[in-house]
């Protein structure tokens, strides 16, 4: 008979606590096996980020009540081992996949999940609130929250960190602390935190002076003495040596640094840590990609991984030769305008790999600004940048900005200063899931005063349009780009001229409905007319690579002449392109009849980029089925074939 694995007998973390102390370790490294073995074998998932937390999974649910105890994960996509500890194993396989376990936290997958999480730096401040509310309940239990050290870089966690330390709230953080977030964090807190990791001198002393205390009798006068040094003399070093006192000062009991894996040592410092009362921060110190040699020695590359050899980390599947991104595109055609204007700099928010403006950081590391998890703050730095004269191109993911929304209308907008916002993962963000779909930026931007809307139908539009920000005087522009391959390339940056500001381009003439279509949904909208002509039915379409401001030419020129008008955009229909084309047309010839295709008033699911787009209609199926129904012509029609 085969050896019974650990795994196999934890269906909650009950499990865990009814284990022997002495088999925790084996557990571990069970939980580690298993997430080697699913994502080595997956289409793609969150890896190095979840290797590093194995061990701090099993202590925390093994020290704490869970439920009862309520214990939160900062982001979520290193929750991984406490989502196969809570009852989740046997369908992590489905993970990041439609339908199946999301890639990061929700209340609705399990009552272990506490609070849900995508985005960085709100573990603590959701903490404080259950909390409180605990209190005002008379409720008895205790609350976790774990939050990385990238997201330490987050103004929110700061925000929370001052509240919780100033109410005296009873509550535990514990600071996951792996120096990376995606990319290496940057920082001057990055800095503090090292010099606890590498102080020699504090660490040395710290160990004799725990040896000196197990040591000593444990009662009696000469205890009493040694115990009162050993706290007296903590509280002292701390103050000149531990980064810890920057918690301390905030109104925290700081303890550390714990060996994030050592599984006996965590236990019994959570063990200690839950007897205390009051704010306390727990100091853990973990590996990114740990136990997986290629993910330690690369902890960006591995920060996220498709199917790999388990024992070598070759990958199973050649990338197809293909298109590239976006993103890629983005990257080099930056760099190459960087080239050209010494004013242009870069700037980005934890995301240099994400948004390829590494690619840039490597030809002008000098103008290039990684600010780390702080988006309101890269956009008023561009701002004050943009007051000097200098071209700050801001790259961010779409869903991510929205963190940034009153720095946007306060600190650019309203001083009309030309900094241009580049929003990555724009609309349909695939397997990541609801907390990165990026479908609310043409709403919240259209509402900016003053702010220009853009959002290109392919790499050599995004890039005339680059060019056209970086020569925009006159307020505030934004660049939408999708997480998606690019239809075709490109010519060289420098034959690409600049997009002529506010025009449409009118791609096929047609007579019975004008099909206006943004972005990524200008080449689906050709296929939609190619397919409804075979059908008889003659459509327009219509470029609308300005979603602001509208080309009032070309409206004048398509309207009235065209009884009926699709919108079509990557975007939610609330507030967006199709409501802002649409009531501008109805004011100005009532006589239109119009829908809309968009995102609908919900959040969208994760799943393959392309299924969830068909399963939304933004697909030319999608486009011409709904043509046919503001048509009255529900089902498909062809052409009789002539005798």
């Amino acid at each position: 008979m085969g050896t019974v694995s650990l795994l196999d007998s934890i269906q909650s973390p009950a499990d865990v606590r009814a284990l022997p102390e002495s088999d925790l370790p084996a557990l571990a490294d069970e939980v580690r096996g298993r997430i080697l073995d699913v994502v080595s074998a997956h289409k793609g998932a969150h890896f190095g980020s979840n290797l590093g937390t194995v061990e701090l999974s099993v202590a925390l649910h093994r020290v704490f009540d869970t439920p009862r105890d309520q214990l939160l994960w900062d982001v979520g996509h290193q929750a991984y081992p406490h989502k196969i500890l809570t009852g989740r194993n046997e369908a992590l396989p489905t993970i990041r996949k439609r339908h199946g376990l999301s890639g990061f936290l929700r209340r609705d997958e399990s009552e272990y999940d506490v609070f849900g999480a995508g985005h960085a730096a709100t573990s603590i401040s959701a903490a404080c609130g259950i909390a409180a509310a605990r209190d005002i309940k008379g409720e008895d239990f205790e609350v976790v929250a774990v939050i990385g050290d990238g997201s330490m870089t987050c103004g929110l966690a700061f925000e929370a960190l001052n509240n919780a330390g100033h109410t005296d709230r009873d509550m535990i953080v514990v600071l996951n602390d792996n120096q990376m977030s995606i990319s290496p964090n940057v920082g001057a807190l990055h800095k503090y935190l090292t010099g606890v990791r590498t102080s020699r001198f504090y660490n040395r002393v710290r160990e004799e002076v725990k040896r000196l205390v197990h040591a000593a009798p444990k009662f009696g006068t000469i205890g009493e003495m040694v115990e009162h040094f050993a706290v007296r003399w903590d509280d002292a070093v701390k103050g000149m040596f531990v980064p810890g006192m920057l918690f301390e000062e905030l109104g925290f009991r700081y303890v550390g640094p714990v060996d994030g894996h050592d599984t006996r040592l965590l236990v019994e410092t959570f063990k200690q840590v839950r007897e205390m009362k009051g704010p306390r921060l727990v100091h853990v110190v973990t590996t990114k990609g740990k136990g997986f040699a290629p993910a330690e020695a690369d902890r960006v590359k591995w920060h996220a991984a498709a199917m790999f050899d388990r024992e070598t980390g070759a990958p199973l599947k050649k990338a197809a030769a293909g298109l590239p991104r976006y993103q890629n595109v983005f990257g080099e055609a930056l760099t190459e305008l960087g080239h050209e204007d010494p004013a242009l700099v870069t700037i980005t928010a934890a995301m240099a790999t994400g948004t390829s403006t590494d690619v840039f950081e490597k030809a002008h590391p000098a103008r290039f600004f990684d600010v780390g998890i702080a988006e309101g703050h890269a956009v008023t730095f561009a701002a004050g940048l943009a007051t000097q004269g200098i071209k700050p191109v801001v790259a961010i993911y779409s869903t991510f900005l929205q963190r940034a929304y009153d720095s946007i209308v306060h600190d650019v907008a309203l001083q009309d200063l030309p900094v241009t916002f580049v929003m990555d993962r724009a609309g349909i963000a695939g397997d990541d899931g609801p907390t990165h779909h990026g479908g609310l930026d043409i709403a919240y931007m259209l509402a900016v005063p003053g702010m220009t809307v853009t959002a290109p139908k392919d790499a050599e539009e995004m890039i005339g349009l680059l060019r056209l920000a970086l020569e925009w005087k006159q307020g505030p522009l934004c660049i939408r780009i999708p997480r998606d391959a690019v239809p075709a390339l490109p010519r060289p940056v420098a034959e690409i001229a600049a997009v002529e500001h506010g025009t449409w381009e009118t791609l096929r003439q047609g007579r019975d409905v004008a099909l206006l279509a943004v972005g990524t949904m200008v080449l689906p909208a050709l296929a939609a007319a190619e397919a409804l002509a075979r059908e008889g039915v003659s459509a327009t379409v219509v470029n609308c690579r300005f979603v602001k401001p509208l080309d009032e030419a070309t409206l004048a020129r398509i309207f009235p002449a065209h009884t009926h008008l699709l919108t079509v955009e990557e975007g939610t229909m609330v507030n967006g392109f199709g409501a802002y084309a649409r009531a501008h047309v109805a004011e100005r010839w009532p006589g239109v009849k119009g829908a809309s295709l968009g995102m609908p008033d919900a959040f969208v699911e994760h799943g393959e980029r392309a299924e969830l787009l068909a399963s939304l209609g933004l697909d030319a199926e999608g486009i011409a089925a709904r043509v046919r129904e503001l048509l009255d012509r529900p089902l498909r029609q062809p052409l009789l074939e002539s005798a």
